[in-house]
């Protein structure tokens, strides 16, 4: 070791880095924007809803976080070169980019309406790639540096038990967006660029809530071998290690954030 490596600290510091965080008002992306501005970063949030962004920004704000929102639907075409162009005006440039807007559906597949599939997928995998794509060449790949961290879920990982969920878009796009990621992470390498995922399992959120009131959170719980589901901290790690130069080595992964669910 030379007397010029950083020390761990040095390597999770985001002073100086910014950040455009979807889906980022509440749950998942609301905990992964405290983590990265908790240590430096400027952060952007993104959602579709003006009000939930606003409380976000307030909540980042009373933690010392400089944070600012716009409000944009990744679903709908025409939405992601807009939300980019505000984006740089506000940030200069974009460091990190955490895709996590997402949403589900259930149905029997026998019955799952065309239009709820693509619903689903343009959100869940589309988006990501068109806001990847527009990130990118406009800002990661002339700069020769970033950071992309795509939220999956442990449903790309395999399909649903009898009696569970009946959620084939939503496993489908997630599953899509782990290859999304190894693939993207083979081009863009050369780039500078790192391209990783995170596979959540069960946390309470306003997606996950009618599915843990069906199968029941203590059930879930008992099944994961740490025996809990996930809380309010239990991404800041991995979006903090993704993020930063402590990751600088890691591309291409997909880390799973389940308790040990996905390991039996």
């Amino acid at each position: 070791m030379t007397t010029t490596a950083r020390t761990s600290q040095q390597l999770f510091d985001l002073k100086g880095k910014t950040a455009l965080i979807t889906g980022g008002s509440r749950g998942l992306g609301l905990q992964m924007a405290e983590a990265l501005g908790e240590q430096g970063a400027k952060i952007v949030l993104s959602s579709r809803k003006q009000s939930d962004l606003d409380e976000a920004v307030a909540h980042l704000k009373t933690r010392g976080i400089d944070a600012s929102a716009i409000a944009a639907d990744l679903g709908k075409d025409g939405s992601v070169k807009p939300l980019v162009d505000e984006a740089l005006a506000r940030l200069g440039h974009i460091d990190i980019l955490i895709n996590n807007a997402g949403a589900t559906w259930g149905s029997p597949a026998e019955d799952h309406p065309v239009e709820a599939w693509d619903k689903v997928m343009n959100l869940n995998i589309r988006s990501i790639f068109l806001l990847s794509q527009e990130v990118g060449k406009r800002s990661m790949i002339p700069r020769k540096h970033g950071r992309i961290i795509n939220i999956a879920s442990i449903a790309g990982l395999s399909g649903n038990a009898p009696g569970t969920m009946q959620t084939i878009a939503y496993n489908t796009s997630k599953a899509a967006v782990i290859n999304f990621t190894r693939t993207l992470a083979g081009e863009w390498g050369v780039h500078g660029i790192t391209v990783n995922a995170v596979a959540p399992g069960f946390f309470p959120s306003k997606m996950t809530k009618g599915i843990l009131e069906h199968l029941g959170e203590e059930k879930l719980a008992k099944e994961a071998p740490l025996q809990r589901i996930g809380d309010d901290e239990d991404l800041k790690g991995v979006a903090l290690l993704f993020a930063s130069d402590a990751g600088k080595h890691i591309t291409g992964q997909t880390l799973a954030v389940d308790g040990g669910v996905s390991a039996v």
